[in-house]
């Protein structure tokens, strides 16, 4: 079973091609590893380290204009792989593609990342475009 935590250079490639000056949500899905892997081997579990990187990481995601919109506990997978779990779901809204590059690219930020890499053992990130639409699933 594949693990992914970071973008890969191609995926990140057609991010950047896709258009920059509109807003975009990002979905995350975060599965945590039990025992944060650190390079230190310092005491914490994942989810801890993940509270780390949203503290450093918070102040830069704010100035760019970024904002949690929904934040979620998964709790069953009802169409899905059943040995899928995650731990925390959560979508951040951007004012632009830009905020977002902008963000993953500040200097404190990249600082801040070290947590998220410790704290995850599995995620997805999936870029999400705003539609128009009714309050029907299809519309």
């Amino acid at each position: 079973m594949g693990y992914y935590i970071d973008p890969e250079r191609d995926q990140f490639k057609k991010f950047k091609d896709l258009p920059r000056d509109k807003p975009i949500m990002m979905l995350n899905l975060l599965r945590f590893r039990d025992k944060a892997a650190y390079e230190d081997d310092r005491e914490l579990s994942g989810a801890e380290a993940y509270t780390a990187y949203g503290r450093e990481s918070g102040p830069v995601f704010r100035r760019v204009g970024g904002k949690i919109i929904w934040r979620g506990k998964p709790e069953i997978m009802l169409i899905g792989p059943k040995d899928k779990r995650w731990d925390l779901v959560f979508v951040a809204h951007y004012p632009t593609a830009d905020s977002f590059l902008e963000m993953v690219t500040d200097p404190d930020y990249r600082i801040a990342v070290k947590h998220r890499q410790a704290a995850v053992l599995d995620s997805r990130l999936i870029r999400m475009a705003e539609v128009a639409g009714g309050d029907e699933f299809a519309d």
